[in-house]
């Protein structure tokens, strides 16, 4: 008898176990399709500077993290920016971020996924995604307006042709490639 009830503790024990891990999984799938890393600050300057980003841009950065890019773009240029970011957690960061450099009346952090986010207003849409990402997002970036500037750190968009390529080296020697096409 006491063989069955620790067996039943046990199995219940394992099954509230299993619960929370099932649902923190189907949770992080994306963010783990995405691990946050950051933009140096050298490589997000020469981002901006590449879509000749200015105060009448509405810029929007998928997978924001801290926030970083859709900052300094309201710091530098007075620019609009939404942040989309899937980790509540960074999306804490990010508002906390732009408040300590006074622009967040400028910029917004959106925890969501990209995929399901509607990134049609924006003039520059900036990414720091990995390839397969990138492409599964061709066919909504087709669909924003002619002109958009889409600014990519790192990783292509496969067979597209990008408009500019830019090479940033960092004082630690570590080489950057930055990518930026312009919509027809």
């Amino acid at each position: 008898m006491y063989y069955k009830f620790v067996l039943a503790i046990l199995f219940l024990f394992f099954v509230l176990q299993l619960q929370p891990i099932k649902a923190q999984d189907t949770l992080s799938t994306f963010a783990d399709l995405v691990p946050f890393v950051t933009t140096p600050d050298e490589v997000v300057d020469a981002m901006l500077e590449l879509a000749k980003v200015d105060r009448t841009d509405r810029i929007i950065d998928l997978g924001s993290g801290d926030g970083r890019i859709p900052i300094r773009a309201a710091v530098l240029f007075g620019t609009h920016g939404i942040g989309v970011e899937i980790d509540a957690g960074l999306v804490e960061e990010a508002i906390i971020n732009a408040k300590k450099e006074g622009v967040s009346h400028l910029v917004d952090f959106v925890q969501g996924d990209l995929f399901e986010m509607d990134f049609s207003e924006a003039t520059v849409l900036t990414l720091y995604l990995f390839p397969d990402i990138n492409l599964k997002l061709r066919p909504k970036i087709l669909q924003m307006k002619s002109g958009t500037r889409i600014v990519s750190h790192r990783f292509d968009m496969g067979d597209w042709e990008p408009d500019e390529t830019r090479k940033i080296v960092l004082p630690d020697g570590k080489e950057h490639l930055i990518f930026m096409w312009r919509i027809q």
